[in-house]
């Protein structure tokens, strides 16, 4: 079966099926659906992490999830500016650059 070159999630799981099925069935099925934390909380959480790892690849999927999940442009704005003395001034810039772009025409 031929991958579609315009859908990577596609082409991981056709790759790397066992990755995929841990990434959807335990990351994204069991541990974002504990009871223990909101999902708000989670991508909050998450999306601080990515900033402060500097995984440009994975954030703006989660800035969508953020969204979402109940976060608002503001908070998340608000989120990285505070890493920014944190994580490093660069990691922030970026993040804000990727989030420029998700929130684009967003209120």
């Amino acid at each position: 079966m031929a991958t579609d070159p315009k859908n990577p999630a596609q082409a991981l799981s056709e790759f790397a099926p066992k990755f995929n099925e841990l990434t959807c069935e335990v990351l994204f099925g069991d541990v974002w659906e504990r009871p223990g934390l909101s999902k708000r909380d989670r991508s909050l959480i998450t999306v601080a992490a990515l900033v402060a790892l500097y995984r440009v690849n994975e954030l703006p999927i989660h800035l969508k999830r953020a969204v979402e999940n109940g976060l608002t442009k503001r908070e998340v704005v608000e989120a990285i500016t505070h890493l920014a003395f944190y994580a490093g001034w660069p990691c922030a810039a970026t993040a804000l650059n990727l989030a420029i772009t998700h929130y684009e025409g967003a209120a």
